[in-house]
């Protein structure tokens, strides 16, 4: 039996991809707790975005991890909780292949568009990339839970959708552009890699299906156009051209008989 289409068996799934993903999005945000309380020791200008410099490579890979303020991290911390969850919950294998594109293009916005000088850090990126992703796997994928997780995410951060134009100093929407880019490319790239829930059939399609049966059936049942009809039996008629008889007409009263 195909568990997948049984509801009764989704619940306890649907529990253990959430708490699993929840568990994951919590780890991360571990990680960068403590990755903020050890900045002091480390040098965050040579890790961070230096945009156009080719000698900063590592800043794509390391900045993410690194905040500027307990203010700025706990605003990334909450998103990725809530984004995370969804993205990891809903899918998971699409999330997967998508986190190393996430991650490297919001680096890449910040180092192309970036201006020169410049600093640019924060995992506001990656979490405007899993915003952006999740919308677009919500218009691609059209099922339930697509369209619920997008709803989720558009009521909790739409607001994603205006932070990737300029709007404040000190902000790096470049970096807010190059994850949200990146995660429209994840949404329709990799749309299929978790697969469809099972299509729910509705009682109005059944009775279409019934009348199109019925309708077929009361078409073969239809009795044949006479012109169809084989004749069995044919009235001969006479050879020649026909014959003519002659009748004597009848006399009329009070008229002398000739």
């Amino acid at each position: 039996m195909d568990t997948s289409s049984n509801p009764a068996s989704q619940p306890g799934g649907d529990r253990h991809r959430i708490l699993r993903a929840f568990n994951a999005s919590l780890a991360f945000v571990f990680l960068l707790l403590v990755v903020f309380v050890s900045q002091p020791a480390l040098d965050v200008g040579a890790l961070a975005v230096s945009p156009r410099d080719l000698g900063q490579w590592l800043g794509l890979l390391a900045a993410p991890l690194l905040h500027g303020s307990p203010e700025h991290l706990g605003a990334n911390a909450g998103a990725i909780l809530i984004l995370g969850t969804l993205a990891g919950a809903v899918y998971p294998r699409a999330t997967l292949r998508a986190l190393p594109l996430l991650w490297l293009g919001s680096g890449l916005g910040a180092w192309l568009l970036g201006e020169a000088g410049s600093r640019h850090l924060g995992a506001s990126g990656l979490t405007h990339g899993l915003m952006f992703m999740i919308a677009v796997l919500g218009l691609r994928r059209r099922d339930r839970a697509s369209i619920a997780a997008g709803m989720i995410g558009v009521l909790f951060y739409g607001g994603m959708l205006m932070t990737v134009l300029p709007h404040e100093p000190g902000i790096s929407w470049q970096s807010h552009l190059g994850g949200g880019l990146a995660g429209v490319v994840a949404g329709l790239l990799w749309w299929r890699a978790d697969p469809l829930p099972p299509r729910p059939r509705y009682s109005w399609e059944d009775e279409e299906e019934a009348a199109t049966l019925a309708g077929r059936d009361a078409d073969e049942l239809e009795p044949v156009a006479p012109r169809e009809v084989p004749v069995l039996w044919q009235r001969q008629q006479p050879p020649g051209r026909g014959v003519v008889l002659r009748f004597t007409p009848r006399p009329r009263p009070g008229l002398p008989e000739e």
